[in-house]
């Protein structure tokens, strides 16, 4: 831990565990229903400081129970608070970059408030947005939340972050990977000027550092492990083979009864589905997600990965986080990611809370650069245990039909993944699909529209202004000078 402020000194000889950091109540017997039974070091940590009103800057690795971390103490200070909320209000707010993320952490919420009258709500995108805005008017105690949906109900008016007094940013350095830079600043201020921060993530980059600066007031850094490393229970190798040999390679892994519940992760939204259509072909039955799929489809996928209706799922790196399924025995890496802080988080699905797991890497010799520099930030280099690429590449089946597909390589689900925050698309050196080139376009006509363009009946009386823009007050903007009582 790198912590200027010591913890401070209780007499905790009559408690353990959860008790002794300051969980108590109904809270507490919850916590032990849900199996929370001995803390993680993350919440050894964290949880007391939380409690005394001290915002976080957390680094831990994925999967080491960050979530109870910061919800254990926001949990116990609302219970205080009673039952009595304002319309349209969130008492805390928690900032997830992906809807699977979102998913997970209401879910864990839920368990550990069980029984303690806690009203939580969901909002993100793909899914409907007359039922989050029901659910959130009479007000709410935890919000979980995805940034751009959020930002929406806020600019409509639909939600009012006023009276939030705890913000929780969790996986801060993907959400600036995906663009919600922007928006993220932009929801901080509209919350309490007293609230209480708290950023947690398994990767924390410079750009984030300089977020947490911004958000965080005084914040105690707590680092439980080396940023980017991997849980020790993870057993990781190298399996080196060319890419048209990769399908034949995961196909024989695959026949071993012993991957019984097994994550695919690849690079691109396409390369994910042409994966799944393989293992169909060659006889395994697969889930598939990412950014192309509909919140419900994907959902679905999970949710059939959870119960063990199927084994496989394949997936880009929108399901590197915020995917907990207990048991999953092993991640495959098809491809290597683009970002290898990507990497920690794939495998980071298997070994979790001390389970054992096993994360295996196809290497095609074209991506031995990313390998080096997942080398790089794990601090290990990763065990070679198998070569392929002295066998011929296998021929496929005439019958099966080739598509070939060209898109960006990474999966963004919202902005583009600008590390600036910036939308794509905002430059006024882009040219719009069909438009004329610059210095091309005509002159704009002259005179009077031909009286024929609109109906008689149905012009407008001398005097009307025609309305121009929208009335409705910017979120985050200024309030307009003449504005209509």
């Amino acid at each position: 831990m790198t912590n200027e402020n010591t913890l401070p000194s209780t007499d905790t000889a009559e408690l353990s565990g959860f008790a002794a950091l300051g969980i108590t109540g109904a809270l507490l017997k919850a916590t032990h229903t849900a199996g929370f039974s001995e803390p993680k070091p993350i919440q050894v940590q964290a949880i007391p400081l939380q409690l005394e009103g001290r915002d976080i800057f957390g680094i831990a690795q994925t999967g080491s129970g960050k979530t109870a971390a910061f919800a254990l103490p926001i949990l116990s200070k609302i219970i205080g608070l009673g039952t009595k909320r304002r319309p349209k209000t969130a008492r805390a707010l928690i900032l997830a970059p992906t809807r699977e993320l979102a998913v997970q952490i209401e879910e864990t919420i839920k368990i550990l408030a069980k029984g303690a009258h806690i009203s939580t709500a969901l909002v993100l995108g793909g899914v409907s947005r007359f039922s989050q805005v029901k659910k959130i008017g009479p007000g709410v105690d935890v919000l979980i939340a995805t940034p751009g949906r959020l930002t929406d109900l806020v600019r409509e008016g639909d939600l009012i972050l006023a009276d939030t007094k705890w913000l929780v940013l969790d996986e801060g350095d993907r959400m600036l990977d995906m663009g919600f830079i922007n928006d993220v600043k932009r929801i901080a201020k509209a919350t309490a000027p007293d609230r209480q921060t708290a950023l947690f993530s398994a990767t924390m980059p410079d750009e984030i550092a300089e977020l947490a600066k911004g958000l965080l007031k005084n914040p105690v850094r707590i680092e439980v492990a080396p940023q980017s490393t991997a849980a020790a229970e993870i057993v990781q190798s190298v399996v080196l083979a060319r890419t048209k040999q990769k399908r034949q390679v995961l196909s024989k892994m695959l026949a071993d009864e012993a991957m019984r519940s097994v994550i695919v992760f690849s690079r691109t939204k396409h390369g994910a589905d042409r994966v799944t259509k393989d293992l169909a072909r060659d006889g395994f039955e697969a889930a598939v997600i990412h950014g192309n799929k509909s919140q419900n489809a994907r959902q679905k996928a999970l949710n059939d990965f959870r119960d063990g209706s199927v084994r496989i799922l394949v997936a880009t790196d929108i399901a590197a986080r915020g995917i907990d399924v207990p048991g999953i025995s092993h991640v495959v890496n098809f491809d290597l990611p683009d970002e290898a802080e990507s990497y920690v988080h794939r495998i980071g699905r298997t070994g979790r809370n001390g389970r054992d797991g096993i994360a295996i890497t196809l290497c095609d010799p074209s991506e031995n650069a990313k390998l080096r520099q997942v080398e790089r930030i794990i601090r290990m280099k990763l065990p070679v245990v198998a070569d392929h690429l002295a066998s011929p590449d296998p021929q496929r089946d005439p019958r099966e039909k080739a598509v070939r597909h060209f898109e960006p390589a990474n999966d963004r689900e919202h902005h583009g993944g600008r590390r600036d925050g910036r939308r794509p698309g905002n430059g006024d050196d882009k040219q719009r699909f069909g438009a004329k080139p610059h210095g091309e376009r005509g002159p704009k006509p002259q005179g009077e529209r031909p009286a024929a363009a609109k109906p008689n009946g149905e012009r407008k009386p001398d005097g009307f202004k025609r309305f121009k823009g929208n009335n409705k007050r910017r979120f985050g903007g200024k309030r307009p000078a003449n504005r209509a009582a």
